[in-house]
């Protein structure tokens, strides 16, 4: 069980303020730094540790650069339990619905795509790899793998008429049985993300994918996050990426553009999305995690301005993953504000890759 000062010292580092602000549209994200690394340095025993260190995941991307779009596949090296919060006005899912607090199905695997909801069939490849290699619910009949996944709009980016499919699903899961790779900015699902989407693509900018975690003791938490947001993106208080001016060379806001825009019902539709998985070795019940998803969520509301919009279909996922013999008693509520700060870090990483 997490020590009392564990708990408070998490939750206190989330105030940190900052006084450092960008001159000009380029991430402010000194190489090598991570958001709030000198409180996280305040817990004993804390300390940050690569994605792919996350026991009980192997990661698989592939993707279409000259479409600009991919999928990334989270396959889980045991069946997992999970849950899902849904914030934004347009999501695009599939099987969500297995791991319902009052289903309770542990599941193989989390995929995250590009394409809107055409990107969806990209899991039928994943299940097809995952039954090929003898991964699934078995029924007696058949071997039924269990696979949850959501997308990004990524259709504005370059091709809207190339889509994830079942080939590149199959591609991706069969990358994550190769190694686990859990790689930065754009590629797999982050290959077409961008944000700052108020005012259409022409003034958005570059985002991807990006990853966080951290360890103390035997207690691993790591977050993932394809950031694909219609608004724009904040470090440490100031604005790092999203919506430029017309010359480009300095940044702007909604507010800040023509006053009609206040009085435009939903003028770029629901073309954004940004996902986030957390995953821990926390032995958690399909009610804590849901509720897990609800605290990383702040991670989001900190980072992204403004966050669960109409125009969004923001999804949280969390799981409980890796063996059961090495699951760890931990206070959710301590869980929860890490993966919250977690979640922040993700999006600085999703930045700072996509830039590079």
């Amino acid at each position: 069980m997490l020590k009392p000062y564990f708990y408070i010292t998490a939750l206190l580092g989330t105030l940190l303020l900052c006084t450092a602000c960008p001159p000009k549209p380029e991430p402010y994200i000194p190489q090598g730094a991570t958001l709030l690394s000198s409180a996280l340095e305040q817990v004993p025993g804390l300390r940050s540790i690569p994605f792919s260190d996350i026991r009980g995941i192997s990661v698989g991307n592939a993707q279409n650069d000259a479409a600009g779009t991919g999928v990334t596949v989270f396959r889980l090296t045991v069946q997992s339990l999970a849950a899902v919060e849904v914030f934004g006005g347009g999501p695009a899912s599939r099987e969500t619905e297995v791991i319902a607090v009052e289903r309770n199905h542990p599941i193989n695997a989390l995929v995250f795509s590009g394409g809107s909801a055409f990107g969806l069939a990209a899991s039928s490849g994943v299940s097809l790899c995952l039954e090929r290699h003898g991964v699934g619910f078995e029924t007696g009949i058949a071997l039924i793998p269990l696979v949850c996944q959501s997308c990004i709009y990524d259709l504005g980016y370059r091709s809207a008429t190339i889509r994830p499919d079942e080939k590149m699903g199959y591609a991706a899961c069969e990358a994550s049985f190769s190694g686990n790779n859990p790689l930065s900015g754009s590629v797999g699902a982050g290959t077409g993300a961008t944000v700052g989407k108020a005012a259409g693509m022409k003034k958005a900018q570059k985002a991807g994918i990006g990853y966080a975690a951290m360890q103390m003791g035997p207690l691993q938490i790591g977050a993932a996050v394809v950031l694909n947001s219609y608004g724009d993106i904040y470090y440490e208080g100031k604005k790092v990426a999203g919506m430029q001016s017309e010359d480009a060379d300095s940044y702007t806001t909604l507010l800040q553009t023509e006053e009609e825009n206040l009085f435009i019902a939903n003028p770029s539709g629901t073309t954004n999305t940004t996902l986030v998985a957390v995953f821990t070795n926390g032995d958690f019940s399909p009610a804590q995690l849901k509720h897990l998803a609800q605290m990383a969520s702040a991670g989001l509301a900190r980072s992204i301005k403004p966050a669960f919009t109409t125009a969004d279909g923001d999804t949280v996922y969390a799981l409980s993953v890796g063996e059961n013999a090495g699951k760890v008693t931990a206070n959710l509520d301590a869980v929860g504000a890490l993966s919250a700060t977690l979640v922040e870090e993700a999006v600085v990483d999703a930045i700072r890759s996509a830039a590079r």
